[in-house]
């Protein structure tokens, strides 16, 4: 029996936005003030690092000041400027690029996790623009040292087989190239272009000047690129102007991979919950949670404040979630508490991020009583009885993402206990006490 009363969240700050934000802060000539960044151990890498780069940072309650590089990216001379990624993958591709930018010797390194994931084709973008490139260890991956004196401009190619964070570290370097620069798709598959728009935005926002190319008749022509829905390699092209980042303040907006946990949680519980501070328009891609679980049966209303679910009855769907891979853990979890099997398509790349995560959600899910399938590009989930009533530690795979997705058995009548809680500071470190109103059932 489900009741009237709604538990209110507010929706913690974009992570991409944060990211993306804060480095087009930290190329602006001058302060530029970040309203409303996440705070997490992920933006505090990527803060560090533009710190060793020449920038300058100082938090305040419920802004981010940021002091602009002079000149650019700056590495050492004679020895590299350490940049130190742990285990943000965000970090890495977006800064790996930035580096490449700039002036000076720089050493990208990690965790072992990190060292495990590939940055081969980013790095091989950077040789074109004559950045010199040396693997410490194993060939393709991280650690890795980049030589630069700057972006040659001119013509780049990148391939989105492995991740869309390449081109919007790319893009987001770009301007500080010498001349106009062209950066085509090649490849034969592009992943999450939403997280690409992202970036167009911020750049935009921040006075950069860019266009965005596709081929019609046999000839590249200007599009905008708020109407582009998807990456066709080799018939799309970005082409950017040197230009001077500039902009007083911006402000971020709420994250929809995080709100995820919370309006599954409205699905599948007793209670209703708001989520306060998303944005029905945003340009996120995981967005497409509400999209996702409408299908699957649930009721949702929204409003230019943010979105309201409430307890439904779902049923199994088979969803591409190639453009949201970051919700794949959530939904996973509740398709387990649908009355037939889902299946997500399209999502080979969920193998390389902080885990396998397809593996990972599948193992949690047969954990918790259900059933699951793993395939290439895909994983079957299939329900099953829920073992209500017992404690069960989730493994966490020391990935925020699982430990977030796997509080949602709580709602089964399982006493769910996440391995190791606190590595979902990474992206969301006040998660626990917000998931405490969802288990205790506290209104609004």
């Amino acid at each position: 029996m489900t009741s009237d009363t709604c538990i209110k969240i507010k929706a913690p700050s974009s992570k991409s936005l944060s990211h993306r934000a804060l480095i087009a802060g930290a190329f602006s000539a001058g302060t530029t003030t970040v309203l409303d960044p996440l705070d997490s151990n992920d933006i505090k890498r990527t803060m560090d690092c533009l710190t060793s780069m020449g920038a300058e940072f100082s938090v305040e309650s419920g802004s981010t000041i940021v002091i602009g590089m002079s000149g650019g990216p700056k590495g050492g001379d004679k020895e590299p400027a350490i940049l130190e990624m742990r285990d943000s993958g965000t970090t890495c591709r977006l800064i790996t690029a930035i580096a490449g930018a700039g002036k000076g010797q720089f050493r990208i390194q990690g965790t072992s996790r990190m060292h495990d994931r590939p940055i081969g084709e980013l790095t091989k973008a950077l040789e074109s623009q004559g950045v010199k490139v040396t693997f410490a260890e194993k060939e393709g991956y991280p650690p890795v040292i980049l030589e630069s004196d700057g972006f040659s401009g001119g013509e780049m190619e990148i391939s989105l087989e492995e991740s869309s964070q390449y081109l919007s570290g790319l893009l987001l370097a770009a301007p500080y190239a010498k001349k106009s620069t062209t950066i085509t798709v090649v490849g034969k598959k592009a992943v999450s272009w939403p997280y690409v728009a992202l970036t167009l935005n911020v750049m935009e926002d921040f006075g950069v000047s860019f266009a965005v190319e596709v081929i019609s008749d046999g000839k590249w022509v200007q599009t905008d690129w708020r109407l582009v829905e998807q990456v066709i390699p080799g018939e799309i092209r970005f082409v950017v102007q040197p230009s001077k980042y500039q902009s007083d303040s911006c402000r971020v907006e709420g994250d929809w991979s995080n709100g995820s946990y919370f309006l599954a949680a409205g699905a599948v519980g007793q209670h209703p919950v708001r989520i306060d501070g998303l944005a029905i328009d945003s340009l996120q891609g995981d967005r497409a949670i509400v999209d996702i679980l409408k299908a699957m049966g649930a009721k949702i209303e929204s409003d230019s404040n943010g979105v309201t679910v409430f307890p439904s009855k779902l049923h199994g769907i088979e969803v591409d979630m190639g453009l949201c891979p970051d919700l794949v853990p959530t939904v996973a979890v509740a398709a387990s508490f649908a009355d037939g099997p889902t299946t997500i398509t399209n999502v080979a790349h969920l193998k390389i991020k902080e885990c396998d995560r397809l593996d990972a959600s599948a193992t949690e899910v047969i954990r918790a009583g259900g059933k699951a399938e793993v395939g290439d590009d895909f994983i079957k989930i299939i329900p099953g009885t829920l073992k209500k009533g017992e404690k069960i530690v989730f493994s966490t795979y020391d990935d925020h993402r699982l430990a977030m997705s796997t509080a949602i058995f709580s709602l089964a009548g399982i006493e769910a206990v996440a391995e190791d809680p606190d590595c979902v500071k990474k992206s969301f470190p006040n998660f626990w006490k917000e998931w405490d109103k969802i288990k205790k059932g506290n209104g609004c």
